[in-house]
């Protein structure tokens, strides 16, 4: 496996840092936590213009037609700065279902305005006794008519109060543990209601209410009561971009300590200079090459179409517990300047502990890799790779 970025991923790489860092501020995410919509215009524009929402998106449907690899770089550098938006449900959640599941019909009718920037979308999954488990899933679609009727209650919905489209999962079928079908809800209908959830990071997530939603049955993505199959594919890459966004925070953060380490003064010496701080920052590092090195990983297994689930989830597993290290490590190191508001790290903390959460904790994760080793006989070919 080689990993090297190629001198158009490390061109990526340098404009999006430079772009970033100059409209996205660690002021403006501030800002963005208290303001209702939680991002700009502004910024929401720029983005499309430099072609990000549709980077993955093929050139047929008005995307860049860039690779998984090419949208990992980017998504570390979004985490550097915590980029606040709808850009994650948007060309990530929704971009890669339609990708995946979409008729050419609804490529060739949603990709073009997600690519442009004129349409955002979100993925409404989670409920409150349905956490990634499409066999407790019980938000119903009944067939009526020429359509479906939905009704429901989803949780920790990302950007719905100004999503377009909300890809909505729901029970067709009650005689299966899967019988899930994904459909393509217009967001703006009267009779979903949302209400905005208190995170400790302050992000925009929302409970989505459908009150006998009416969808016509052309608005089903893929096929129906077999919706499970794309939407699990979309987490696992989702996953794995999450990891890069770990990645790219992580980074910030250690630079951020080290900066300090070298100018804190302390018993008249720089406290980087104390043995202690050094094993702090050096175990910082360590943990955050871990973490680039599985989620790179996976993200080249992907990009490279290999099977990446196993991977997948060893990458969250370790990036999710690893990413609390890197912060608890930096507060160590910087004491109590790090937990006054007005510092940068608390921002950090609370990013990290929602990335933990999201998609998976380390626990679900673990249990998907057990699955491979122990029920589909991944320890045979895992020392298999090993020999080659």
């Amino acid at each position: 496996m080689d990993i090297k970025l190629s001198e158009e991923q490390e061109m990526l790489r340098n404009s999006a840092g430079r772009f970033l860092e100059k409209n996205c501020p660690s002021s403006l995410v501030r800002e963005m936590v208290e303001d209702e919509k939680g991002y700009t215009d502004e910024l929401w524009q720029g983005m499309a213009e430099l072609g990000w929402i549709g980077l993955i998106i093929p050139e047929a449907y008005g995307g860049v037609g860039m690779g998984f690899l090419e949208l990992t770089v980017l998504m570390e550098e979004m985490g550097r700065v915590m980029l606040p938006g709808p850009f994650f449900s948007t060309a990530v959640l929704g971009g890669l279902a339609f990708l995946q599941a979409g008729s050419e019909s609804q490529k060739k009718e949603y990709l073009p305005g997600i690519a442009g920037g004129q349409l955002k979308v979100t993925l409404a999954l989670n409920e409150a006794e349905s956490i990634y488990d499409p066999g407790s899933m019980a938000v119903s679609a009944v067939e009526e008519g020429d359509g479906f009727v939905l009704n429901g209650t989803k949780l920790f919905v990302p950007d719905a109060h100004v999503a377009d489209t909300i890809l909505c999962a729901a029970r067709t079928d009650q005689g299966t543990e899967d019988g899930i079908t994904l459909f393509v809800v217009d967001g703006k209908d009267p009779s979903i209601r949302t209400k905005l959830l208190k995170t400790i990071s302050g992000d925009k997530q929302f409970e989505v209410v459908f009150n006998e939603v009416r969808v016509p049955e052309e608005k089903v993505l893929g096929q129906p009561g077999q919706g499970w199959s794309p939407i699990r594919t979309v987490l696992q890459k989702a996953s794995v971009l999450k990891c890069a966004e770990m990645v790219g925070g992580g980074q910030k953060i250690l630079e951020m300590t080290a900066a300090y380490a070298n100018e804190r003064e302390q018993f008249g010496r720089k406290i980087g200079a104390f043995q202690a701080v050094q094993h702090h920052c050096v175990n910082m590092l360590v943990d955050l090459e871990g973490c680039r090195w599985v989620a790179y990983k996976a993200a080249w297994m992907i990009h490279e179409g290999m099977a990446y689930e196993k991977q997948a989830s060893i990458a969250k597993a370790w990036c999710n517990q690893a990413y609390r290290r890197v912060v608890a490590l930096g507060h160590q190191v910087l004491g109590g300047v790090g937990y006054i508001e007005e510092h940068d790290l608390p921002l950090y903390f609370r990013r990290a502990r929602v990335a933990e959460a999201a998609f998976g904790d380390a626990d679900y994760h673990r249990k998907i890799v057990a699955d491979q080793i122990f029920t589909y006989g991944a320890i045979d070919r895992i020392q298999q790779e090993r020999i080659e």
